[in-house]
């Protein structure tokens, strides 16, 4: 991370020298001046972080200046310093656009503080930035909404099979968009001229979905008036999408394999073959494997239903996709209840990036109808969001959307090695005396698929590449004395994404040895 950049505007130059010295003692790069003109010329010619003005100042009015600061550089925070009797016009710069204001006489230690903060919430906005120009490349895929690596995987996948005729299975939480998934199978395919038939197999009484499936004749039994069809024989020439797979009688299960290996099928009451012309694609919110051994599902229809799986992610491990989620369900319910909401504040935006989102892409739908609802202004703010405590969820969410943690320092750099891939310094005491003292990353790789045991035929699939990043999130925690933002700096990833893996680690018999809320260690200070 580069050293943050402090520009200093006060008109006595004592404090000004004072704030300088002190500053550059905690490693900040700092400018100064003594006018409002010269502050702004320093900004026009330097990236500028974070600002600290004096309210009164020889040639600006201090809430001008902040209006000025702001819109020649949206991305600088704001902080005013004050005297005494001056709080009033330090709470108006405060809502001209100043992240905070500050009395006199200056107080290090708050300023310290506060320039955490301030730091924190410009990294936000970039980051948010970034998000945006990453977004505005293609807002969606087949009404999928999402951008991250982990949707651009199954979209991948999709785009490679849709045009084939195998069956596929998804497997996803619920509420992560199972349906949207197949919907874009069968919109990609060759079959997307003809209807695709759906149906949940949890949501029909047992005594109806056969015939729901299948179709009866007149007669077939009590209340059968007439012959109906079947979502079979509807689904012809185009596709067939069972959700919750898993909960289909059992005793109907024996019946859907024959049709998908003999491509026939019989109406409830009639012995007339009818040929099956459809896609299946099927989904389901549990372990297939758990399913199996809780004999929920046959062995042997799984093995026909997966010639293709696809694993939607849930939301806590795409935290980058929630931006974009949630400013198309704004604008989706704002035209719906014709409210004039134009934004969705970066407080807000904080908030749910730290939420766990136990209810997936659906939960945050419905939050942000119910924020739609309730917000009278045309900003939705944090306090628009519903109080949530799921059972549960870790103690990131313990108070629904957590507050953001100070920003951290840098990280002190790795070491690396002359070759073009980052080394890591690595410690083996048992090694021979020739043993380097540094590995590549690509090394690092060998030894671990080295010692990896080749797995035996029928044994479950072991999650090699999950628990890699769960053990990389924890290692960096470790290192970082318990910080956070380091940690993710460390990582290369966003803050959001690092609380995701940490949150998986604490569902593991072996946790890190790092507490939440662990103040930094003297190392980690600024």
């Amino acid at each position: 991370m580069s050293i943050a950049k402090i520009l200093v505007v006060d008109d006595d130059p004592s404090l000004r020298r004072l704030m300088q010295v002190t500053l550059m003692e905690h490693d900040y790069e700092v400018f100064i001046a003594g006018t409002g003109e010269e502050g702004l010329k320093i900004l026009a010619e330097q990236n500028i972080d974070v600002a600290l003005t004096d309210l009164n100042l020889p040639d600006f009015d201090g809430i001008d200046l902040v209006q000025e600061i702001r819109k020649r550089s949206s991305s600088t925070q704001i902080i005013v310093i004050t005297g005494y009797g001056s709080v009033a016009k330090a709470a108006a710069a405060t809502k001209a656009g100043a992240f905070y204001f500050l009395e006199k006489p200056v107080d290090f230690d708050e300023l310290q503080i506060l320039l955490d903060k301030a730091l924190e919430h410009q990294q936000q906005n970039v980051e948010l930035t970034k998000l945006r120009r990453r977004f505005d490349l293609r807002p969606s895929y087949f009404g999928i909404i999402g951008r991250s690596k982990a949707m651009e995987r199954v979209y991948e996948v999709i785009e490679g099979i849709a045009e084939s005729e195998a069956n596929v299975l998804i497997i996803g939480e619920s509420g992560t968009g199972k349906e949207l998934v197949a919907s874009a199978i069968h919109e990609r395919s060759h079959r997307a001229k003809k209807p695709i038939m759906q149906v949940n197999c949890a949501a029909l009484p047992k005594e109806l979905i056969e015939s729901e499936l299948f179709g009866h004749t007149k007669g077939a039994f009590t209340g059968a008036h007439a012959d109906k069809l079947g979502l079979i024989g509807r689904a012809a020439g185009g596709s067939l999408f069972l959700d919750e797979i898993g909960e289909m009688p059992l005793e109907l299960q024996p019946k859907l394999l024959r049709v998908l290996q003999e491509r026939v099928y019989y109406r409830v009451g009639s012995e007339k073959p009818l040929t099956a012309d459809f896609r299946l694609i099927a989904a389901t919110n549990r372990n297939p494997f758990d399913a199996i051994r809780d004999g929920h599902l046959r062995e042997d229809l799984y093995y026909r239903l997966n010639t293709i799986e696809i694993h939607v992610p849930p939301l806590r491990e795409r935290p980058e996709d929630i931006h974009l989620l949630a400013d198309h369900f704004r604008q989706q319910y704002a035209e719906r209840y014709k409210r004039n909401i134009t934004a969705i504040s970066e407080q807000a935006y904080a908030q749910l990036f730290n939420y766990h989102w136990p209810g997936n892409v659906r939960e945050l739908q419905n939050a942000l109808e119910r924020a739609v609802l309730m917000c009278r202004g045309e900003i939705i703010e944090a306090h628009h969001f519903p109080t949530r405590q799921p059972a549960g969820a870790s103690v990131l969410a313990a108070n629904s959307f957590p507050a953001i943690e100070p920003v951290a320092p840098p990280v002190p750099e790795v070491p690396v090695s002359h070759s073009v891939v980052p080394t890591i310094p690595v410690s083996v005491p048992s090694a021979p005396p020739n043993t380097p003292e540094v590995y590549t990353i690509e090394e690092l790789c060998n030894l671990i698929i080295d010692k990896v045991p080749t797995p035996k035929q029928g044994a479950p699939m072991n999650e090699l590449f999950g628990q890699l990043e769960v053990y990389l999130a924890r290692a960096a925690v470790k290192r970082t004395g318990g910080n956070k933002q380091a940690a993710a700096s460390l990582l290369g990833i966003y803050r959001p994404r690092l609380y995701s893996l940490l949150r998986k680690d604490e569902a593991t018999p072996e946790k890190a040895n790092v507490e939440e809320d662990a103040p930094p260690t003297a190392s980690a200070s600024v």
